[in-house]
């Protein structure tokens, strides 16, 4: 079996340490962020290291990788965690770039009711500025 890419083992010491400080090394400057709770693309370094400190603060005690695919630019990971009394069932997209920075981090989560708690969730760990 082939050795995983260096950014997806990068992201898997992300969310194994849950140390949001990882992220600095890890994410392009113009790396695009997109969730199932937000509409546009958020665009930028700064919205995203937020968006995933967030996520590592509300889902990361829970979160676990149960299967993963990847080429030599990209990755999906699919996994599971508990919000409160609900199941959440996902999967992360990444995307990174010759210098083995994430370019692209895109969401899914269901079922619905899991992500309605996820989206209240993110909402009390996000600076106020964010959407």
């Amino acid at each position: 079996m082939n050795r995983p890419p260096a950014a997806l083992l990068a992201w898997h010491r992300v969310a194994e340490t849950r140390d949001p400080a990882l992220l600095d090394g890890l994410l392009a400057d113009a790396v695009v962020f997109r969730s199932p709770a937000v509409h546009r693309p958020q665009e930028g370094k700064g919205v995203t290291t937020a968006y995933l400190t967030a996520a590592i603060a509300v889902l990361g005690p829970t979160l676990t990788y149960v299967r993963e695919w990847y080429g030599p630019d990209s990755a999906v990971l699919e996994f599971t965690a508990r919000l409160d009394d609900l199941d959440v069932h996902g999967i992360d997209m990444l995307t990174w770039n010759d210098r083995d920075r994430l370019t692209e981090f895109t969401v899914m989560v269901r079922p619905i009711r899991a992500l309605e708690r996820l989206v209240a969730h993110m909402r009390e760990q996000l600076p106020t500025s964010q959407p």
